[in-house]
């Protein structure tokens, strides 16, 4: 019979690869928690419109991208793409929007229909992270000065912030009629297939273009930051004034658009130059207006995405969790005896692992090696009968014999001792 093999572009995930992520959804409860932020999870199949309407009919990622279907009753569906347009629908949906400002975490699979590659996959993991309720320019420095703590907290500080703002409703017209008079006499030996299509229907995406002969035409294209009305000047004045007085440095990129409509003033790109072509692995920006295209009241919001596989690409070590010990037991009389302890002690606290079944001396010694425990637990028949185990240090070396009851205290004192190492 033919194995059936996984869909390409998605991905199985084997420790180290999932101790990785748990790393780097762990750190971001930790971290974003302290910003006020609580977790939100939300459904990862939607209503088409949902993303229709929020993303923008002619983007890339409605026009090509998204996984859509028709239920059995014909209503058309939608594998979420991203999740801002899911946590806006949630928050709407439950009369939260009108409340405050809101502060949400959440995290979970997206799915896009593009070429495989290193760093980008069909199915792929993103961090996702929404203020709602509040216009000010000192809420988009401060989240962006937390994105920049949470990847501290990963070990990532070879990065770069590409910052830009893209007006708003009124000043970013008149922008767009500067691009389109200068990309009007743009053809195709200038411009990609793509980008011809674009400077018709979304120029704005133009600029955001990687294809080189691209980037080579549009390099003298009109700047969005020179058509900033007043108060979108003095907003983006105030978010990189902040941003200066913590520290945090960034470069102005006036070609950043990000890839979804409804970015306005202030968007991002946190960018890395150790993992190839698709540098990107965090973005994202404010979104005034997105919460009323969706059916709810005219409230403001800012955010970003994490994508997990690229910050995975960054974090080279392995973070898989060791036990703190294995246990061996020589007599198989003492099987069911030692099943026994090692569940007295998980319940007091240690992660360990104990034999099923009779082995050698060898082979359980080779096992508790190869599992990684700090401590290796042996149980003989003259232990068994004086009510102690053997315990080796697997690391420092040397061995104890100790009494089964006072095992747990011992476990933690050992370990105590060599965290202050």
């Amino acid at each position: 019979m033919e194995k059936i093999q996984k869909i390409k572009g998605f991905a199985d995930l084997f420790p180290p690869d999932s101790g990785v992520f748990s790393f780097i959804e762990q750190t971001a409860r930790d971290v974003f928690s302290r910003y006020g932020y609580r977790e939100l999870r939300v459904p990862v199949l939607e209503r088409t419109e949902l993303f229709a309407r929020s993303i923008g009919e002619e983007t890339d990622v409605v026009q090509k991208e998204m996984y859509t279907f028709p239920d059995r009753k014909g209503r058309s569906l939608t594998l979420r793409p991203e999740a801002t347009a899911g946590v806006m629908r949630a928050l709407i949906e439950d009369k939260r929007t009108g409340e405050g400002l809101q502060k949400y975490f959440a995290y979970g699979p997206m799915f896009r229909y593009e070429r495989p590659q290193k760093g980008r996959m069909r199915q792929f993991h993103q961090i996702d992270v929404e203020a709602v309720g509040s216009p000010d320019a000192l809420l988009d420095a401060e989240i962006l000065l937390m994105l920049d703590h949470y990847l501290r907290a990963l070990g990532l500080d070879n990065l770069s912030i590409d910052l830009n703002s893209l007006g708003c409703r009124q000043c970013r017209p008149v922008f767009l009629d500067a691009l389109r008079e200068f990309l009007r006499g743009m053809h195709k030996e200038q411009l990609c297939e793509d980008c011809m299509r674009r400077k018709l229907t979304n120029p704005l995406r133009v600029l955001d273009c990687k294809v080189p002969q691209c980037r080579e035409f549009t390099a003298d294209a009109p700047k969005i930051t020179d058509h900033l009305c007043p108060e979108c000047a003095a907003h983006f004045d105030v978010v990189k004034g902040a941003l200066d007085a913590a520290g945090l440095r960034y470069v102005l990129n006036p070609r950043l658009v990000r890839g979804l409509d409804y970015y306005v003033r202030t968007t991002f790109e946190i960018v890395s130059g150790d993992i190839g072509a698709q540098s990107s692995v965090a973005g994202g920006g404010r979104y005034d207006g997105l919460v009323a295209s969706l059916g709810g009241p005219d409230v403001p919001g800012v955010g970003f995405a994490c994508g997990m596989e690229r910050l995975a690409l960054l974090i080279n070590r392995d973070l898989s969790a060791a036990p703190d010990f294995f246990l061996t037991v020589l007599d198989a009389a003492g099987l069911s005896h030692g099943l026994q302890l090692a569940q007295e002690l998980r319940r007091a606290g240690f992660s360990g692992e104990a034999p099923f079944a009779a082995k050698s001396v060898k082979s359980q010694m080779r096992a508790a090696d190869k599992s990684g425990a700090r401590f290796c637990l042996v149980l003989g028949t003259e232990e068994l009968a004086a009510g102690t185990a053997v315990v080796k240090d697997m690391r420092a070396g040397g061995q104890e014999t100790v009494g089964q009851d006072m095992l747990a205290a011992f476990l933690r004192a050992r370990l105590e001792e060599a965290k202050g190492e």
